[in-house]
């Protein structure tokens, strides 16, 4: 029997791998070209990588991008700014200036490349496989090891071989692809997999229509999403004038996948997901009528050029509707530059839209918090309750086009009804303008002064797992909890990102206000449902229960980020043996696990928790070997002492 071809993922892993076997469920350890950090993680993994006593990054490239903590309403996210501009200039590290755009898409634009890998702390960052790279998204602790040259370590996902059949019909989209893909598989259904997208619907995508489908890819929980390097690729990157870089790629002809889904794109219609999930999918036909109040377009889900220029074209001689606010933020300082000589900005000022600046803004709850209980249509990739600001409101997420459509006419509305030509545009310009002057480049200066707040606190010291771990339960939580749960955004908590001690005051405060003040009695343990954790890359949602001496929490199943980062705070994540004791285990539980860190050194895989009402129950230590010396250690940090023999540098 021959050899079975290869995937794209695979091909890629081979290239990268510098330990482990390339064996579905096994760790791997793959070595990172790219590495990327936004404001909200990047203040907490810059204190890490000077932590660690490494003068320089040894990746490729690695940028910092300010494009979260933008609104100043005091000097908090001005201090973050200046420290990160000033740590990156003294590390080696490139810095995009607040202004400049949203990470994942000038990244797109700037510095990806086919082939390569980037690990970027925010869970967008697989937006990159939208140009054929393995992107993936992990904790700033993650990204700093990797800007310190270490390489990053994962279980080997399974590889799901998505085949797109034939082409959209007009006014379907590239986010109408990734909103069935959503309906289909769920946001657990791409845990521990990596979505690879191949057939001959691939190559009537342009690179900013694949990026929205590997950006959303997050929301399915996947640790990456992967699109072929091919003339679509070339002309991109030669339009950035980057053609330099373009090399093709694809999986084998007769590539062997571990599960399959197929899509006939001439089947699919405009699709729109309800509050409050990402895979609450339906037609947008089916909820035609709903009155809308606000639309946003923008995020680093539909913020290109393109999504700029239909908004533009469909918008052009035609106003928003009365009881519509509409709000646009182009993805980067290029893509608003050229909407603005392409005319587009005059026609969103004269149709009644607002134009924000280059940033994430309202997807984080940074601004434009909608009304109380209104209905909130937007561009952007997750609709989790609260999110928003406004705790109430409900948030739809849709194509660009879909949104417009509301806009014009203050209902929800299928595009293909109002009546209008479909606004027919290139794919991409010929040249896109290129002004780099938003990034700037390190100085070379390793002694530079790096300048710190006020508000940025030290790195709390972490202690190792004590021998018999106890704790009450702090909390008996239910499925898909997400880390806007555990730990909100929005302009009130943000600009804490960078001062843990008064961070930690507002974990699970939407859930629970008493939380913290209840957490800070004595050790405690947490427990949940499926999927704990999903959402955003924020450490902070595990550092910060850390810090309020959270040393356990026991679910039923944990997203693939969040996992990574309790470990990496010396946070054991158990699972429950059986769904019934899940059941069982009620908040204020006093739970013991006598000789916790010694069934860790043995390797012991099943662990008996004990309760103060003499009934007993079995958790699994699903950790690998690795993985039990970091929570032994307390955190990664520590560990990183003993295992890469570097001398933590004192907080």
């Amino acid at each position: 029997m021959g050899q079975v071809g290869r995937s794209l993922t695979r091909q890629i892993i081979e290239t990268h791998l510098v330990d482990g076997r390339i064996a579905v469920g096994s760790e791997i350890a793959i070595r990172i070209d790219q590495a990327l950090t936004q404001d909200a993680t990047g203040t907490l993994a810059a204190l890490q990588f000077e932590a660690l006593g490494i003068e320089r990054a040894r990746c490729e490239v690695a940028v910092s991008y300010v494009d979260h903590n933008m609104l100043q309403t005091g000097s908090e996210n001005a201090d973050d700014h200046r420290f990160l501009r000033t740590f990156s200039a003294s590390r080696g590290i490139r810095f995009s200036r607040p202004g400049n755009g949203i990470c994942h898409q000038i990244h797109l634009e700037r510095f990806g490349l086919p082939g390569k890998t980037l690990l970027g702390s925010d869970s967008h960052t697989p937006t990159g496989g939208g140009l054929g790279m393995l992107a993936i998204g992990a904790g700033g602790l993650d990204v700093a090891l990797a800007m310190a040259g270490q390489p990053f370590r994962l279980a080997m996902p399974r590889v799901l071989g998505v085949t797109l059949l034939g082409r959209l019909a007009p006014w379907v989209t590239a986010k109408d692809i990734i909103l069935e893909v959503l309906r289909r598989l769920g946001t657990r259904g791409g845990v521990g997999r990596v979505i690879e997208y191949r057939g001959e619907g691939v190559a009537t995508l342009s690179v900013p229509e694949r990026a929205t489908i590997a950006n959303m890819g997050a929301e399915l929980g996947a640790t990456s999403s992967v699109f072929p390097s091919d003339e679509q690729t070339r002309r991109f990157l030669e339009a950035q004038g980057r053609a330099d870089g373009w090399k093709a790629m694809a999986a084998d002809v007769d590539a062997a996948y571990d599960d399959e889904l197929e899509i006939a794109l001439g089947t699919l219609e405009p699709l729109i997901a309800l509050p409050h999930a990402p895979d609450n999918v339906v037609t947008v036909r089916s909820a035609a009528g709903t009155p809308v109040q606000q639309v946003a377009v923008g995020s680093c889900t539909n913020s290109s050029y393109r999504d700029l220029m239909i908004a533009a074209k469909m918008l052009d001689g035609r106003r928003v509707h009365p009881d519509v606010s509409l709000v646009i933020s182009p993805g980067s300082r290029q893509a608003f530059l050229m909407a603005e000589l392409a005319g587009a900005i005059e026609n969103f000022i004269e149709a009644g839209a607002r134009i924000l600046e280059s940033a994430c803004g309202p997807c984080i709850g940074m601004g434009q918090a909608p009304a109380t209980g209104s209905v909130s249509l937007r561009s952007f990739n997750r609709n989790f309750a609260g999110r928003s600001g406004t705790p109430d409101a409900l948030v739809h997420l849709a194509s660009v086009e879909t949104c417009i459509a509301a806009a014009l006419t203050g209902v929800i509305t299928d595009p293909r009804d109002l009546g209008m030509p479909f606004p027919d545009l290139p794919a991409i310009p010929a040249r896109y303008v290129v002004d780099d002057s938003g990034i700037l480049a390190p100085d070379g200066r390793s002694g530079r002064v790096v300048v710190r707040g006020p508000n940025i606190a030290a790195l709390p010291e972490l202690t190792p797992l004590p021998e018999d771990l106890e704790g009450r339960v702090l909390l008996a939580l239910g499925d898909d909890i997400t880390t806007d749960d555990i730990l909100p955004a929005g302009a009130k908590i943000l600009p804490l990102r960078s001062n843990l001690p008064a961070l930690s005051r507002f974990t699970f405060s939407r859930l629970d206000p008493t939380f913290a003040e209840r957490a800070s009695a004595g050790p405690g343990i947490i427990v949940a449902g499926q999927n704990y954790g999903q959402g955003s890359s924020r450490e902070h949602a595990a550092l910060a229960p850390r810090i309020l001496g959270v040393r356990a929490v026991i679910a039923r199943s944990f997203a693939r980020i969040h996992r990574s980062n309790l470990i990496n705070f010396g946070i054991l994540p158990l699972t429950f043996a059986s769904a019934e004791d899940r059941d069982a285990v009620v908040a204020g539980d006093q739970l013991r696990l006598p000789g916790a860190a010694a069934a860790l050194r043995a390797g012991d895989i099943r662990l008996t928790v004990d309760d103060e009402r003499s009934r007993r129950f079995e958790v699994d230590c699903d950790l690998n070997v690795r993985e039990r010396a970091i929570v032994l250690a307390g955190g990664a940090l520590a560990h990183a002492k003993q295992e890469l023999g570097l001398e933590l540098v004192p907080a």
